[in-house]
């Protein structure tokens, strides 16, 4: 989507600029030329090297050096591009309005994302008076009026918008942004309403007016809303408002979501969302089943991963680490399923092995700096505490204002009695978390300081604002016990095991909790929410909704080679109708020719529930189209029974279905045997 925009715009400033070539010199040198065509290719490596032949070549060339500029941007080198950009600026002839004014909003991009607003304004400032008839310098200056609050400001740039284009939509959008934060909530949907009647089809209009009707409490319009909004295409605002609902608001988007999901039996996202939903209020049981759904839908490496994520969070490790690995299946390469692995490692007790998961994980992804703060947690707990200081030391470096890798720190730094480095540490933290909507880990902080008081005060803060997560009150739990005041240590410690926290493997390393280890009360509670846990599995395994310890079965399938290629092709049969398709590790997504897909639909073997989407996928004589994605009922090859299998029409090839990794991670591991050209595939 990027890349089309990106082609999109320069198209257009070049068709602009060419329009009024009779009226300048501009460059019309080869490789001058040749730059704007590969920028138009999206070759901006290439452009930039022809760009840079023109300077060589001709000095003070504002016109290449505007759209170095651009390029960079892109590319995200913004020393360069603001390098470039105040030399177009100096070398552009001033008489040339419409590179000055495309230099000025370059140069406010550059320095909107350097964070100097000011100049950014100043700059949208000069296109704006350069070309005051053009929206854009508008609707950019009045979002940077927005994000600082200065809302009258931004509300006379949103109505200059208008009326230069009143059938455009975003200078409403913009006004109904700004009621929206002041609570004016009628003028918001006002001008929300009015979007819908322009753009009927601008899924943002929803999102917006749903957020104003959420401010009403009026849950029948905003459930409305974020359904529309999701349903045009998966709005991404829409769905995390999904997670903040409650209540009335809750069920009624439940029940909505569901109706959603029975009019689109195929479409996976829909059970997804009501997973979303219930995974965001603790509800792991039953956001799992939706998660499946979702999978037998489409299966994927998200879901799985969401899956894993529930499991894990229930303290259920065993089948966590069996869906992460379904997850990495599919996408092997995938960070945060990485990540969740080592954790879960972790919290069955194997850290060797999760700091040999994390090693593997940062040596392919060495900028990752929250991995080096969960690696340097693992060498703690290992007693490596120089390790421990060098992880922490390197997170830091990487992300300066993460608190919990100096509060991790100091507290090395504390052990090995270098009380002037902790101190610094501590410090930090409470300069970082500087109000109670940014507290995290400054009790500890205070706590480390020798300020009981505060740190007391600051935990008060930290749970009223937190009061629904139970890591809240283990948190507090940590402190207490720290205090070596074990009361109100095992009162937390208590309130949190009985809100669902479960990481009994954590709570049995954190030497936060050492003073209260050794005490009856804090074996009787971890003795007892054990069991209870313990119960629950037992009841879910006894009503099958825990997945069973499965072994391992070996299906041998054969194949013949097929020719050119050396690909696997093997037979099979979809939704009874007998085929052959390429087994191919190589490719990411199973895909139908746009020849077998019209012959099944034409024949009864697919019908028009099969198509997954808006039924436009499908001409009127039943022809289907290319990028049409279809559900393929039931797959059968080799014995083995996959159902609801998505796949997406391509233009035709010789293989009528080409089976990618997006199943591979429904069959189990495989291996192919060339010298018996046979498949085997080794299920659990």
């Amino acid at each position: 989507m990027y890349k089309k925009i990106g082609t999109l715009i320069i198209s257009t400033i070049v068709a602009t600029f060419t329009m009024a070539q009779d009226k300048f010199e501009r460059p019309e040198s080869y490789n001058y030329l040749r730059g704007i065509e590969a920028m138009q290719e999206e070759k901006l490596g290439e452009a930039i090297g022809y760009f840079n032949k023109v300077i060589e070549e001709e000095p003070k060339n504002g016109y290449a050096f505007s759209w170095i500029a651009y390029i960079k941007i892109q590319q995200n080198k913004l020393g360069d591009a603001l390098n470039a950009s105040n030399k177009s600026l100096k070398n552009l002839p001033k008489d040339d309005i419409e590179y000055v004014y495309f230099a000025y909003e370059t140069r406010g991009k550059i320095y909107l994302e350097l964070g100097d607003t000011l100049k950014s304004l100043n700059d949208y400032t000069s296109a704006i008076n350069i070309n005051p008839e053009n929206e854009s310098s508008y609707q950019k200056r009045a979002n940077i009026y927005f994000n600082m609050g200065k809302y009258n400001l931004a509300e006379s740039d949103y109505k200059k918008m208008i009326s230069i284009n009143q059938g455009g939509g975003m200078g409403y959008m913009g006004l109904g942004r700004i009621y929206n934060e002041l609570e004016q909530w009628d003028k918001a949907i006002d001008k929300f309403d009015y979007v819908v009647k322009l753009h009927p089809d601008f899924s943002y209009a929803y999102s917006f007016r749903a957020e104003s009707y959420i401010g009403k409490k009026d849950w029948d319009r905003a459930t409305d809303d974020i359904l529309y909004a999701l349903l045009i295409d998966d709005n991404n605002i829409a769905y995390y408002m999904l997670k903040d609902l409650e209540g009335d608001a809750f069920v009624k988007m439940k029940t909505k979501l569901e109706i959603q999901m029975a009019k689109e039996p195929n479409k996976a996202s829909w059970p997804y969302y009501l997973g979303t939903m219930h995974e965001e209020i603790l509800m792991y049981e039953k956001a799992i089943k939706y998660y499946e759904t979702a999978n037998e839908k489409d299966y994927s490496a998200t879901f799985c991963e969401r899956i894993a994520n529930c499991y894990d969070e229930m303290g259920n490790y065993e089948d966590a680490l069996s869906y992460l690995d379904n997850a990495l299946n599919i996408e092997p390469e995938n960070l945060s399923v990485l990540s969740l692995k080592a954790n879960t490692l972790y919290e069955i007790g194997k850290i060797d092995d999760a700091i040999v998961q994390w090693n593997a994980i940062l040596d392919k992804n060495p900028d990752y700096g929250w991995g080096y703060y969960r690696r340097g947690w693992f060498k703690e707990i290992n007693e490596d505490i120089e390790g421990a200081i060098d992880d922490y030391s390197i997170s830091l470096t990487l992300d300066p204002k993460y608190t919990y890798s100096y509060v991790s720190r100091a507290k090395m730094y504390d052990k090995l009695g270098k009380k002037e480095q902790a101190k610094a540490d501590y410090e930090k933290v409470i300069e970082i978390e500087n109000k109670p909507e940014n507290y995290n880990v400054i009790h500890y902080a205070y706590y480390g300081l020798g300020k009981i008081e505060k740190a007391i005060e600051a935990m008060d803060s930290i749970i009223k604002l937190n009061k629904d997560d139970p890591g809240t009150y283990y948190d507090a739990a940590c402190l207490y016990s720290l205090m070596n005041r074990s009361t109100e240590a095992l009162e937390y410690l208590e309130k949190c095991l009985s809100m669902g926290f479960a990481r009994f493997s954590h709570i049995n390393k954190d030497k936060d909790l050492d003073n209260i280890r050794n005490l009856p009360k804090f074996k009787e509670l971890i003795a007892k929410y054990q069991q209870e846990k313990q119960n629950t599995v037992k009841i879910k395994e006894a009503k099958g909704l825990s997945r069973k310890t499965k072994t391992e079965n070996i299906v041998e399938i054969p194949f013949t080679k097929a020719e050119g290629n050396g690909l696997c092709n093997i037979k099979c049969s979809i939704n009874e109708l007998p085929l052959h398709f390429i087994f191919d590790t190589g490719a990411s997504n199973v895909s139908l020719s746009q020849i077998e897909a019209t012959f099944m639909m034409k024949n009864g073997y697919l019908n028009e529930k099969d198509v997954v989407g808006q039924s436009y996928f499908m001409d009127a004589t039943g022809n289907i189209n290319v990028g049409t994605v279809i559900n393929l009922r039931n797959v059968d090859f080799g014995g083995l029974k996959l159902t609801n299998v998505k796949a997406s029409v391509v233009k035709n090839q010789q293989a009528p279905l080409l089976l990618g990794q997006s199943i591979l991670g429904r069959l189990g591991r495989i291996e192919i045997d060339n010298s018996r050209n046979i498949l085997k595939i080794f299920q659990k």
